[in-house]
């Protein structure tokens, strides 16, 4: 019989501590698993493999393989299954930071805390860097003999449709430019948070539940969870761009503010934000509840984004 591992052991269990150890030891598994799926530096084109890794290592939260390991591990699924797919979400999520700081874009210098990639390697080499990585994760994922062929199918579609347009990232980017130096309103605001942001994350957490085989009313429970986690996550970014210093939060702090972004303390100002976050904090741990599964871990994932402060 296969002995749990150290992320399964933790699966079920509430205390910050414990949180804590389950995010240091999922960084380590993504991070030498990104390690062994991406090219070297000294693979040709050098360059662009450069790039890619100095983006890929920068020290990333991994929240997405985070939500995606421990939705999966909720429901029963082995880590080793589904760590290549936590590799490909995060893929995806960084060849949209890399084309997201670019001068076309938000034109940012600083991501994770140093020089963004474009900085670094040039904008041509950026682009490519970031196509690369956006189709090294569904290779990525296609290739995951540990999946079923349908499986792989199914995950493909989920990453993809929660990815592009007109319901996922892309799409979400798009109007987030378009509403720049305009006000926007509630519903405007949510909209662009959901798809930027938590189309992402919901993807993340979908994925974790489709590899463990939940059921319809399971995957609609997580959906849900996801859905308010993701705007819990964009909610708090938006205040941390405000609140917090670039030495905690590895960008560059106020720039929504000089942007003229559509954010929710633009809209709201900061004490109303503040009950909006309590809100998705709430709907989300309401949505566990019909999970039917120990969700002390998923809960402990929503407390933590509540309180973050970086």
């Amino acid at each position: 019989m296969r002995a749990p591992s150290e992320l399964e052991s933790m699966a079920g269990t509430d205390s910050a501590a414990d949180l804590q150890q389950f995010v240091i030891e999922t960084r380590r598994l993504v991070d030498a698993a990104l390690d062994r799926i991406l090219p070297a530096e000294t693979v040709s084109p050098a360059q662009v493999h450069a790039a890619i890794r100095w983006s890929v290592f920068a020290g990333g939260k991994r929240f997405r393989p985070l939500v995606l390991l421990a939705v999966g591990q909720t429901f029963g699924a082995a880590p080793e299954v589904l760590i290549d797919t936590a590799c490909a979400l995060e893929m995806i999520h960084t060849y949209s930071l890399i084309h997201d700081d670019l001068p076309s874009m938000d034109n940012d210098d600083l991501r994770r805390g140093r020089a963004t990639c474009h900085v670094r390697f040039g904008e041509a080499t950026a682009i490519l860097a970031g196509d690369a990585l956006q189709t090294l994760a569904f290779k990525t994922v296609s290739e995951d003999e540990k999946l079923s062929t349908a499986k792989r199918v199914q995950l493909i579609s989920e990453i993809a449709t929660a990815a592009a347009t007109p319901d996922g990232m892309v799409a979400g980017q798009a109007r987030d430019l378009e509403a720049e130096s305009r006000q926007v309103n509630e519903f405007e605001l949510e909209q662009i948070h959901r798809l930027k942001t938590g189309a992402l994350i919901i993807a993340a957490a979908r994925c974790g539940a489709i590899i463990a085989d939940a059921s319809e009313t399971e995957l609609a429970a997580v959906t849900k969870y996801a859905a308010q986690l993701g705007l819990l996550f964009q909610i708090t970014d938006d205040l941390l761009d405000i609140t917090a210093t670039a030495a905690a939060i590895g960008k560059t702090p106020g720039k929504d503010l000089r942007s003229k972004k559509a954010t929710y303390p633009a809209l709201y100002g900061v004490d109303t934000t503040r009950k909006h976050l309590a809100a998705a904090h709430q709907l989300a741990c309401a949505a566990l509840e019909d999970t039917h599964r120990p969700a002390e871990l998923l809960r402990a994932i929503a407390d933590f984004i509540l309180e973050r402060q970086a």
